[in-house]
């Protein structure tokens, strides 16, 4: 269970794309732990300077301020690389909508100049970050790979092009390319802030301060709330993976199933807080349920996670008591 006793030669070398950021720091962290070597590629747009700077004197870190939009600098970031893990991407479906032209270039676009920037420098294998919203209108669930629906947003328009083209790169020119499909990832470094917060940093920091938060829709909706140690777990066995995972793109969560409405009270029950919350109108886009199998990520990564919901929300509660201000 877990990463830690994965074992990789001592001189090896990830990149990190968007490594600033939520997902991509805790990778970073996890990579050095192993006694990895790491650079992160980062144009600061979404992710954190402070997320990283913990790192910046230890002498397997380095930085690299730039963006998969400009191919010279994948090409640049990806020199000696062994392993990539691309996380460099805009979330958020609501902004998704508003700016679909952005979300082509930076998600897609960016992501087929990374995927070329690593077939060039001999990459062993890149495993990049998709998302549940592949699955789109689709009814059945658990989540299913196979069983996709269509795409109810530009971003999810995104990942579904992004498995698309890693699969021509593995198909065509021999890159070893694994997809995350990531259900609704929480945990420590996770902004609270602005109008595309996601919702459990958001409430946290709301309760915290006292003020009710607002649920959008009924809260009735369900999400497979996934806890990123589990995530960190599902990029490093991926790049170990056999050669059947090539071309392959698993579901990555605990593999259950929350209400909102039940997450919410969870968050408010543990902060000893009192507070109902306020119901706003359902978000376009929005999958309505979405619950994960994640049979495929266990036979073809040897994933399996042991950060449940309530053991990741205690810890993601404790992180956010010692650094929100």
């Amino acid at each position: 269970m877990g990463y830690q006793n994965l074992s990789f030669p001592a001189d090896t070398l990830f990149l990190v794309t968007g490594g600033a950021g939520f997902i991509g720091s805790n990778l970073c962290e996890a990579i050095l732990r192993l006694g990895c070597r790491v650079r992160c590629l980062d144009d600061l747009s979404s992710g954190k300077q402070a997320n990283v700077d913990l790192f910046s004197g230890n002498p397997a870190y380095g930085f690299v301020r730039g963006d998969v939009k400009d191919f010279e600098t994948c090409v640049r970031a990806c020199d000696g690389v062994d392993y990539v893990l691309h996380q460099a991407a805009w979330g958020s479906v609501p902004r998704s909508l508003e700016i679909p032209l952005f979300y082509c270039a930076n998600n897609v676009s960016g992501t087929l100049n990374m995927l070329e920037a690593a077939r060039r420098s001999g990459v062993k294998r890149f495993v990049y970050a998709s998302s549940s919203s592949v699955y789109g209108d689709a009814r059945t669930l658990p989540q299913k790979e196979g069983a996709e629906g269509n795409p109810l947003s530009p971003y999810a328009v995104t990942k579904c092009e992004n498995e698309d083209w890693a699969r021509q790169y593995t198909l065509h020119y021999g890159l070893e390319t694994v997809g995350l499909r990531y259900f609704n990832v929480f945990g420590r470094r996770q902004d609270p802030e602005g109008a595309y917060a996601a919702v459990i940093p958001k409430f946290i920091r709301q309760l915290l301060r006292g003020e009710r938060p607002t649920i959008n829709g009924d809260g009735l909706q369900s999400r497979d709330f996934t806890y990123v140690e589990n995530v960190v777990e599902a990029n490093l066995k991926a790049c170990l993976a056999g050669k059947d995972a090539a071309g392959q793109a698993c579901n990555i969560a605990y593999g259950e199933s929350k209400l909102l409405l039940d997450v919410y009270h969870a968050i408010a029950d543990a902060l000893g807080v009192n507070l109902e919350p306020v119901f706003g109108p359902p978000r376009p886009g929005d999958i309505r349920h979405s619950n994960a199998d994640i049979s495929r990520a266990k036979e073809l990564l040897g994933y399996d996670p042991d950060w449940s919901f309530e053991r990741g929300i205690r810890a993601a509660i404790s992180w956010y008591r010692e650094n929100l201000r």
